[in-house]
C-alpha cells in the first residue's frame, strides 16, 4: 500500500474520530458514536498493518489477539458498576503504551550520535513523562474505585514538597535528555521517576474527586499519544491524541466547575480528609424513619416524582428496579423523571450509562440546571444512594467543606424520601442537614431491595 493510498485512509479514520466524539456528546447518539469510533480504529490498524515495508512477523498478530480477548472480556463481563475502575484501567494501558514506545524509539535511536534531533527528543520525553504518570495514576484510581486500597486522601508530611522535589528532579533528566545527553539511565530515571510521581499525584486525591482525575488522567494518556505520533511519524497519532487531550481537558474543567471548585483544588486540596462534621455547623434534629408502603402510596398519588440516583443504587446495581418502578408510576398517570448531577457516581455520566442500561427514556434524564427549578412543584424527590450532591450544607452553611458547590435543590420539593443503608456520611466525609429536615423521611436498606418492594406495594394499590 503506497504513502499516498495510506494517508487518504488515515484522514477517514480522523474524520470517524472526530465524528465519534461529535456522536458521543449525547446519550441518544452515544452508541453510534461508539461504532464510527471503533470503525475508525479498525481502519488506522489495518492500513498501518498493510502499508508497505511493514514487516509484521508473529509478535504484533499475538499482541493483538491477546489485547482483543482482554477488551472483549471487559466488554461482556463487567458490570456496569464497575465501568469506572475498568475506564481508569485501560486509560492507564494507554499511557503505559505511549510510555513504552518512548523507550523503544530512544533505545533504537541513541546509539547513533547527534541522530535525535529535537523535535524527536522532546516528544520521545513528553511521551515517557506524560504515559508514565497516566499509567501509574490510572492504576491508583482504579485501586481505589475497585476499594483495593481507601477512597479517602492518602497524606503524608512534606507531600507536596516531595512532589515538587520529584518532579523536578524527573524534568531535570527530561531536559538533559532535550540538551544532547543520550545516556540510556536518564530515560529510566524518567519513565521510574514519573510513575512513582504518578501513584504519589493520585493518593492525596479523594474517592469522591475521582471523576475528575479520570477525566485529566484521559487527558494526559491522549497527549502523550499525540507526542508518540510525533516520534513515529503518524498524523493519524498526532490528531487523535490531539482530540482526547483537548475533550478530556475540557471535561475535566467542566466538571470541576460543575462543582464550583478550581482544578488546583480538586488536585491538591487532599478533598474528604476532613473528619464529620469537621469545620461545619453541627446537624441537629430527629431523623425520621418510614417502610416501603408508606413510601408506595406518597409515590402512587402523586403528580410528579423525581429520582435522584446516586452510587448507592449503582453499588445495589438497582438500575433495573427503579425503571420498573417508574413505569408502575407512569401507568397511575405519574410523571416521572431523573435528576442527574454531573458529578454523581464514579465517573463522568455514570448516572446516565446505567440508566440507559436499564433503557431509561433520554428524555427523562434531567441535568441539574434544567431540573432545579422544577422541584418546588414536585410532589415527592426519591434519592437513591445520592449524599454530597443534595446536602443542602453547599447552599446553607458557609463553614461547611462542600460550600459553593452546585447540588440538586431536593429539599424544596413537598416530601423528600432518602433511601440508604445507614446514617454514614458520603465521600466528603460530612453529615447532611437533608436528612433532618421536616419534609425528609428514611428508607433504610439495600437500595435494589427496597425499590423491589416499593414495586410490589405499587402494584398492590
Amino acid at each position: 500500500m503506497g504513502q499516498t493510498t495510506s494517508n487518504l485512509f488515515y484522514l477517514v479514520t480522523i474524520i470517524c474520530f472526530i465524528l465519534a466524539l461529535r456522536f458521543l456528546s449525547s446519550p441518544t447518539t452515544a452508541r453510534r458514536g461508539n461504532w464510527i469510533g471503533a470503525i475508525g480504529m479498525a481502519i488506522a490498524i489495518v492500513v498501518t498493518l498493510a502499508h508497505s515495508g511493514m514487516h509484521i512477523g508473529w509478535r504484533i498478530p499475538v499482541g493483538a489477539a491477546i489485547g482483543s480477548v482482554f477488551g472483549l472480556v471487559g466488554a461482556r463481563r463487567v458490570k456496569m458498576t464497575a465501568m469506572p475502575q475498568m475506564v481508569a484501567l485501560f486509560n492507564g494501558v494507554g499511557g503505559g503504551a505511549a510510555a513504552l514506545v518512548s523507550l523503544s524509539e530512544f533505545h533504537n535511536m541513541a546509539p547513533e550520535p547527534g541522530h535525535l534531533h529535537g523535535d524527536v527528543i522532546v516528544a520521545v520525553v513528553a511521551s515517557a513523562l506524560i504515559g508514565a504518570v497516566s499509567f501509574a495514576g490510572s492504576l491508583i484510581a482504579f485501586a481505589k474505585l475497585q476499594e483495593l486500597i481507601g477512597g479517602r486522601p492518602i497524606t503524608y508530611p512534606g507531600q507536596k514538597f516531595g512532589n515538587g522535589l520529584l518532579i523536578a528532579g524527573v524534568l531535570a533528566a527530561g531536559i538533559a535528555m532535550i540538551a544532547g545527553s543520550e545516556a540510556q539511565w536518564l530515560m529510566v530515571v524518567v519513565l521510574v521517576g514519573a510513575s512513582i510521581f504518578g501513584v504519589l499525584f493520585v493518593l492525596p486525591i479523594g474517592g469522591a474527586d475521582m471523576p475528575v482525575v479520570i477525566s485529566l488522567l484521559n487527558a494526559f494518556t491522549g497527549l502523550a499519544a499525540s507526542a508518540t505520533g510525533f516520534e513515529l511519524g503518524s498524523n493519524v497519532l498526532i490528531v487523535s491524541g490531539a482530540l482526547v487531550g483537548a475533550s478530556g481537558t475540557l471535561l475535566t474543567l467542566m466538571m470541576g466547575k460543575a462543582m464550583n471548585r478550581s482544578i488546583g483544588n480538586v488536585l491538591f486540596g487532599a478533598f474528604g480528609q476532613v473528619q464529620a462534621g469537621a469545620g461545619a455547623a453541627a446537624v441537629e434534629g430527629t431523623v425520621r424513619s418510614v417502610n416501603a408502603e408508606d413510601v408506595a402510596i406518597m409515590l402512587a398519588y402523586a403528580q410528579n416524582v423525581v429520582i435522584v440516583p446516586g452510587y448507592g443504587m449503582a453499588v445495589a446495581q438497582a438500575q433495573h428496579a427503579v425503571r420498573e418502578l417508574a413505569d408502575e408510576l407512569e401507568k397511575k398517570n405519574v410523571n416521572v423523571q431523573y435528576a442527574i448531577h454531573p458529578v454523581a457516581g464514579r465517573m463522568p455520566g455514570h448516572m446516565n450509562v446505567l440508566l440507559a442500561e436499564a433503557n431509561v427514556p433520554y428524555d427523562a434524564l434531567k441535568e441539574m440546571d434544567e431540573i432545579n427549578p422544577e422541584f418546588p412543584q414536585t410532589d415527592v424527590v426519591l434519592v437513591i444512594g445520592a449524599n454530597d450532591v443534595v446536602n443542602p450544607a453547599a447552599r446553607n452553611d458557609p463553614g461547611s467543606p462542600i460550600y459553593g458547590m452546585p447540588i440538586l435543590n431536593v429539599d424544596a420539593a413537598a416530601q423528600t424520601i432518602v433511601m440508604k443503608r445507614s446514617m454514614a456520611t458520603g465521600f466528603a466525609g460530612i453529615d447532611n442537614p437533608l436528612f433532618v429536615l421536616p419534609g425528609t423521611a428514611m428508607l433504610f436498606g439495600d437500595a435494589k431491595a427496597s425499590v423491589l418492594k416499593l414495586v410490589s406495594a405499587v402494584k398492590a394499590l
